[in-house]
């Protein structure tokens, strides 16, 4: 597809661009120009697209790597003055990008005729197509898996689209449009909302019936597996941050949450003012003629030691959250199970509001909590026959990916088509990471979806489907 980029210089040191992609009617579009070192970064962020790139030696071309959602390829751009009749764009091959539409849809889920409504991103033309259903993590998420702006599901469901690959999200149990109580959800309700999905996919004429599978995110990986256990199996499985060990561990493992603004507030100040008064000894270490290299050990001496106090505190979280859920898993009846846990909230966090802390030990004790607590997911891996393509972020803090990937490994190990891989700096969200986003200017940085894992989640599934 022929594009251009219109540099003009706005002032000293100031370029600006536009971009025009006829093919995509795109037209006069405002791009940033950034400079880092000898690379042009140029984002256009209205249609979320990024160039970045190094001049020739000549300066007669731009040569670097052209993104979009779902796109990542070589480019060479050739200059041309001002009034050509043509701009030529050459890159490497690359998946061919195509449009889509996208449809609203609503499906039964049996027992129960439970209604989950979602939506269908389909790429036009004939087809037939490979297919995927999304299946979010545990809690309660819309289709989009919404977390605050970042749309996880959403820019998954574009970016396969627009690469040849049919994808269905939907609204969990009881959230958006979908009937049903989220409280109330079992492992094996979240299979059945699954294979519901699969099957309104395998009816359609324009899908694959034999490459429809399932893709979750965090538990939702696990229910994909579990799905996959069954007699009837998904055409393959991609799970992104699946756990490997059993769900009481995996939730023992993860921060407290925080109740309130204020605690958050709090939180931050005390951690200031505890480094301010690191750096006002040090000043006073100078004033009273001490050298830079003692300020320097003293300096480090106390970084070191408030490290160590937050691996200290984050083990004591660990252990209240692990004796905490313990109690839940082993008292059956719902009223001791909410006494017992509300006054360990109450020993813990004092300032807590009652109200909260009360709704806390409902919410541990819901049949959704309990099932998940009570989840082990190795005893089905072995009779997951499908292709399995395991997906984790070296930074993800919810599910650590040493211990849940390698558990995963081993549960599979009978099955000879899983691929696994660890994606470095990428999170439980398998969001860009920070360093590698250009900031807004107040310096905010807007979340990204991960590139390399839509990348290896694209080939992966085209590979499945023999293309």
């Amino acid at each position: 597809m022929p594009l251009q980029l219109t540099i003009t210089q706005a002032g000293a040191n100031k370029p600006a661009a536009t971009l025009d992609l006829p093919a995509k009617r795109i037209t006069r579009t405002p791009v940033s120009v950034t400079f880092r070192g000898d690379t042009l970064v140029f984002y256009a962020a209205t249609v979320d697209l990024r160039y970045a790139c190094v001049r020739s030696a000549n300066g007669q071309q731009l040569r670097g790597i052209w993104v979009q959602p779902g796109l990542r390829v070589p480019l060479v751009l050739s200059r041309q003055e001002e009034g050509s009749a043509s701009v030529v764009a050459s890159g490497a091959a690359a998946p061919v990008a195509t449009t889509y539409h996208t449809e609203q849809v609503t499906l039964s889920s049996q027992p129960g005729n439970v209604q989950l409504a979602g939506t269908l991103s389909i790429p036009d033309g004939p087809g037939p197509f490979p297919a995927a259903v999304l299946l979010s993590d545990f809690g309660d998420h819309d289709r989009d898996a919404r977390q605050g702006n970042y749309r996880f599901f959403a820019a998954m469901a574009t970016a396969m689209a627009r690469q040849g690959i049919a994808v269905l999200r939907l609204d969990d149990r009881g959230v958006g449009q979908s009937s049903g109580d989220g409280s109330q959800v079992r492992d094996l309700d979240r299979v059945h909302d699954a294979q519901a999905g699969l099957s309104y996919l395998r009816l359609r004429p324009t899908i694959d019936p034999a490459v429809t599978g399932l893709i979750g995110h965090g538990e939702g990986g696990n229910i994909a597996l579990l799905a996959a256990a069954q007699p009837v199996q998904p055409g393959f499985v991609v799970t992104l941050a699946a756990a490997g060990v059993e769900g009481l561990e995996v939730l023992a493992n993860q921060a407290e949450p925080i109740t309130s603004p204020a605690d958050t507030t709090q939180a931050g100040a005390v951690r200031r003012q505890a480094w301010a008064d690191v750096l006002s000894k040090a000043a006073q270490l100078r004033s009273s003629g001490s050298n830079a290299a003692q300020v320097e050990t003293y300096v480090s001496q106390q970084r070191l030691k408030m490290k160590s106090e937050d691996r200290k505190q984050a083990e004591a979280t660990r252990k209240f959250r692990r004796s905490m859920f313990e109690i839940v898993h082993q008292t059956i009846n719902n009223d001791q199970a909410q006494a017992i846990v509300v006054n360990m909230l109450r020993q813990r966090y004092p300032n807590q509001d009652p109200a909260l802390t009360r709704r806390r030990a409902m919410d541990l004790t819901t049949p959704k909590y309990r099932s998940f607590l009570a989840f082990d997911p190795q005893p089905s891996l072995t009779d997951v026959k499908c292709p399995v393509l395991l997906l984790h972020g070296t930074d993800d803090a919810e599910v650590n990916a040493a211990s849940n990937l390698t558990s995963l490994e081993k549960g599979l190990k009978a099955n000879k088509r899983v691929t696994s891989r660890r994606l470095v700096g990428v999170n439980h969200w398998f969001q860009t990471p920070a360093a590698e986003l250009i900031p807004n200017p107040d310096g905010t940085v807007d979340s990204v979806i991960s590139m390399p894992m839509l990348d290896t989640v694209r080939d992966w599934v085209q590979l499945q489907a023999g293309r």
